[in-house]
This record gives C-alpha cells, sequence and structure tokens, in this order.
C-alpha cells in the first residue's frame, strides 16, 4: 500500500513539473533564461529579454500582434539591436508617443526568437500582456456584453449608467435592426482631465472616445446628477459609433459621416436646443448643408459643425420614420458589401444623395420658401456715366498729346540731319 501511495505521489509531483512554465531551450544549450513584458501606461510598454548560449548570440528578434478588430491579422517584428555574446539581457521600450498609444483594455501577444552564430535558434511561447490604466483602483460592473469600469462614484452612479447603455443598445436596435457583436468595456474617468491623462496628444476639449477597433470607449464623467446626466447622452453616443461600426465593418469603404453621426445623435433621444437653433436659424435663412457635403468630415467651425450633426439626426430620422427599421438595415448591411454611398441609396431607397436632400428637407420644412436674391443690380447713373466719360476724355487728350510731343521730336531730329 505504501508503495502504491508513493507511486502516485512521485506521479503528481512528475505532472506538476511539467505542467511548471520552462525557459525555452534548444539544442546544445540555447536558453531563453527569462522573459516580460510591462506597461508605463500610457506611454510605453517595457519588454526584456535574458538568454545564454554555449556559442555567441547574434540575433534577437521580438515578434508582437495587437488584438483588434482587423481585417488581417498584422505582426510586427522588432530587430534588437546588442553586442554579440554568451550571455545576454536585452530590453525594447515601444514608445506610444510614437505610434498613438494603445486604450485601456486592449492586449498584445508577444514572443521571441533568438539564434546564436552556430546556426542554434529557439522560439519562446506566446505570452499576453493585457494594458491597464493602473493609477486608479477600478471597480466594474458586467451585463450582457458590457463591462463598466469605475473608480470613484457610488454603485448607484455605475447602475444608471449601465441601465443608459442597456437602453441606448434597445433603442439602437429598434431603430435600425444592428445589435450589439461582441463585448465592449466601458471606462468612466472621474472628469475629463483624468481622461485626457490616459490619452496621448488628446484635444483639449476631448470628453469622450471610442476606441471602435478595441471594442473601448472611455469617457469623462462627473459623479454628479449635471455629469450623469451627460454621461448618459455621451455613452449613447460613442456606444452607437462602436456597435455601428462593427456591423458595416469592411476592407471596402466606410459609411457617410451624416449616417454615423445621424444614428449617434438619434441614440442620445431628444435633440438638444443648440442642434435646434441651429436648424432654426439655416431653415430662416435657407442656408442648409447638402447631404452630399455632408458625407465628408464635419467642419472645424464650431457654427457649422452644429448643424452638421443637427441636419444629419433629421436626415436619419427621416429615413427611419418614412421607411422603418428594415431598410435601415439593409443600408447598413449594404455599406458593409462595399457599396458607395450613391449606389447604397439607390439600391435600398431607389435614390441618390442629392434627391434625400430635397426628400428630407420637404419632409421636414414643406412650407418652406427659397430665398431669392433681390438685390438691385448695378445700374450707372447719370452722373456716374459723365464721370466716366470726363475720365474717358483725360485720357484720350493725353495719349493725343504724349503722341503729338512724340512726332515733333521726329520732325525736329529729321531737320537737322538735312541741315
Amino acid at each position: 500500500m505504501t508503495r502504491i501511495v508513493t507511486l502516485i505521489l512521485l506521479c503528481l509531483c512528475l505532472l506538476v513539473i511539467l505542467l511548471l512554465p520552462l525557459p525555452a531551450l534548444a539544442e546544445n544549450g540555447l536558453t531563453v533564461t527569462s522573459s516580460s513584458a510591462e506597461t508605463d501606461f500610457p506611454l510605453r510598454l517595457i519588454f526584456d529579454i535574458s538568454v545564454e548560449s554555449n556559442a555567441l548570440i547574434d540575433d534577437i528578434r521580438l515578434h508582437y500582434t495587437i488584438e483588434r478588430l482587423a481585417h488581417a491579422q498584422v505582426t510586427s517584428e522588432i530587430y534588437l539591436q546588442f553586442t554579440p555574446a554568451n550571455s545576454v539581457d536585452a530590453e525594447w521600450i515601444w514608445d506610444m508617443r510614437k505610434t498613438g498609444g494603445l486604450p485601456p483594455g486592449s492586449s498584445a501577444t508577444y514572443w521571441w526568437t533568438v539564434s546564436d552564430e552556430d546556426g542554434k535558434s529557439t522560439k519562446t511561447a506566446p505570452a499576453t500582456i493585457h494594458i491597464e490604466d493602473e493609477r486608479y483602483e477600478w471597480d466594474s460592473i458586467t451585463e450582457g456584453n458590457i463591462i463598466l469600469y469605475w473608480y470613484e462614484g457610488s454603485d448607484n452612479f455605475a447602475g444608471e449608467l449601465m441601465e443608459a447603455t442597456q437602453e441606448s443598445l434597445s433603442r439602437l436596435a429598434d431603430n435600425t435592426g444592428a445589435e450589439l457583436e461582441g463585448t465592449i468595456k466601458i471606462y468612466i474617468y472621474a472628469n475629463s482631465q483624468d481622461l485626457q491623462g490616459s490619452m496621448i496628444y488628446p484635444q483639449e476639449w476631448t470628453g469622450g472616445v471610442a476606441f471602435t477597433q478595441y471594442g473601448v470607449i472611455a469617457i469623462g464623467i462627473q459623479p454628479t446628477e449635471g455629469g450623469l446626466e451627460w454621461g448618459k447622452r455621451v455613452i449613447a453616443h460613442e456606444l452607437t459609433h462602436l456597435v455601428i461600426h462593427r456591423v458595416t465593418f469592411s476592407p471596402y469603404s466606410g459609411i457617410p459621416t451624416w449616417l454615423d453621426e445621424g444614428l449617434a445623435v438619434s441614440a442620445e433621444g431628444d435633440l438638444d436646443h443648440a442642434f435646434v437653433a441651429a436648424l432654426d436659424i439655416a431653415e430662416e435663412q435657407d442656408d442648409f448643408i447638402t447631404v452630399r457635403s455632408l458625407s465628408s468630415p464635419f467642419s472645424a467651425y464650431a457654427g457649422e459643425s452644429i448643424l452638421a450633426y443637427a441636419e444629419s439626426y433629421k436626415i436619419v430620422s427621416y429615413l427611419i420614420n418614412e421607411y422603418g427599421r428594415e431598410k435601415m438595415f439593409d443600408l447598413l448591411n449594404t455599406f458593409q458589401q462595399g457599396a458607395g454611398y450613391d449606389e447604397a441609396l439607390e439600391n435600398v431607397y431607389g435614390f441618390d444623395m442629392d434627391e434625400l436632400h430635397e426628400r428630407w428637407l420637404d419632409y421636414f420644412y414643406p412650407d418652406r420658401v427659397d430665398v431669392v436674391d433681390t438685390a438691385t443690380p448695378t445700374t450707372v447713373t447719370p452722373l456716374e456715366s459723365s464721370s466716366q466719360n470726363t475720365v474717358l476724355w483725360m485720357l484720350v487728350g493725353f495719349a493725343g498729346g504724349f503722341i503729338l510731343v512724340i512726332a515733333l521730336f521726329v520732325v525736329r531730329r529729321a531737320w537737322r540731319k538735312r541741315s
């Protein structure tokens, strides 16, 4: 019995040893003794490796891939600079200031390949490093495919934001038929300054951002009543961008800006008063931006940008109200298949962007009257005519006098030659 117990214990010990992570080994002693990666968020990732061999180690390469939505997986390869030796400790620093950075919640998979002068080589097993903003102690709640992180504010604060998130997803599905695919992580920073501190070279006005490729949303929301209400609208807006991006993701082309932003503004709920005011002014002056122009990125000028968002909301509302969610979902799928802007509209609705412009205006503003240029044509008054004639005769007199002087000069010169 004792021998059986001993054998069982010995087998368990061997099993544990086999399951322990071992350094990468190759023939004749080429060994990776250690490998690690750490973050200095948001500025850099630091990769370290230690290698030993009987021969001089002359080649060390780091390979990594970023976990994100893409049409093809891209593997980056870094050649490390070092002096060949039998024992090498090497490091490579990924400076995020040169590449734009990675958001919290993203991850990278990496491995090493090493070789020496004798031709021996080895490769480490892939390892994953998770990018997190460790400046704060995060709490989290999960509902469905949404994980919400926050570090300041009560559980009720986070719960209301999660409820608003779920309502936004339901409203988006009702309006367009688009549903969330995959997991989304939402990071709630306590204010815009904390949010901007998590980004590389942020704009000073940045209050929320959707990292669509990574399935991550980051927003600065103060845990106050006013901040909460603002935050609910921003979550709805950015969440819509992310969901629509996934639904229409293709290697061909994207969707027009008016559709992307129109759906996002619609997800917020009722139109903000600033947008309403911009539409009122545009109606009064009959100075709306065309749908074709709204297909490109919006203007950097605040007034034009506000009107662009407001019009996009109206255009999307027209399409949903008149033709329903099924047609809108068909439109999104048509873009996903690579159709152009006019082509997609014609395939689904039977008209192009120019006709869409007229249709949505007629729908919301049927009584509008085109502003006609009633400015009085420029005419020449008798006084102006007289003045112009005077100037003309002065020029003619000057020219005639000049010609006469030249003629006299020529005649005088000819007379002197004859003399």
